[in-house]
């Protein structure tokens, strides 16, 4: 399987979601930020664009409410995974995982990443990889690096590789400092690449455990 990982700009209509969706590279599936997807009308969108490039996106949306969300889509345009975000200092909500095509995928939305430690246990062994889509940038170095030590541990202790990316853009509550990022992290804790700062598109090969940058659609 290979996965693109984007990191757009906020926005209302989808586009950049189509434009890497059409890109003529090989990828099976799309990592996208948490809260791309801006309100239930876009999920619609969203699922029509799978099954038309029949490719699975794994991203959050906000509903209607504006609450964050899980969010996973078949290549068929199905909604596979989609659940509530867990609340702080609470356990991790259900389903975190869920299985398409052979692989089973582990989910953490944005700071889920901080209780994925103690969430994923019933999945141990078991998970293919683990996708993390996060909202916007760190707002500070030390966040940047907690939250890279964090995904190693969680990659080590399940045994399996875990990749997350943001928004290109916005800052946590309008603080006005963001630090774009994305990252994949093997199996063993070692980084395949962190990106701080660099948003470009990559592909992530999780047979050859290797990435490639390629021509972004935004």
């Amino acid at each position: 399987m290979k996965i693109l990982i984007s990191q757009p700009n906020h926005e209302g209509n989808l586009e950049q979601l189509q434009a890497e969706l059409a890109l003529d590279y090989d990828f099976n599936t799309v990592l996208f930020p948490e809260g791309y997807i801006t309100d239930n009308d876009n999920v619609a969108r969203a699922c029509a664009l799978a099954n038309k490039y029949k490719k699975i996106i794994i991203t959050g949306y906000r509903d209607n409410n504006k609450k964050d969300r899980a969010l996973i889509i078949n290549q068929y345009g199905e909604i596979i995974l989609e659940r509530a975000k867990s609340p702080m200092n609470d356990h991790l909500y259900t389903p975190s995982a869920v299985e398409v095509d052979g692989y089973k995928i582990g989910y953490l939305l944005c700071v889920e990443l901080l209780q994925g430690l103690l969430g994923l246990e019933k999945y141990n062994t078991s998970l293919s990889y683990i996708a993390h889509p996060i909202g916007v940038g760190m707002f500070s170095e030390e966040q940047f690096d907690e939250w890279i030590s964090e995904a190693k541990r969680i990659a080590v202790k399940y045994d399996t590789m875990i990749l997350g990316a943001s928004h290109a853009d916005g800052s946590y509550r309008n603080c006005g400092r963001s630090i774009p990022i994305a990252y994949c992290i093997d199996r063993s804790g070692k980084p395949v690449f962190i990106a701080k700062n660099d948003v470009r598109t990559r592909v992530v090969n999780l047979e050859t455990k290797g990435y490639e940058l390629v021509a972004s659609g935004h």
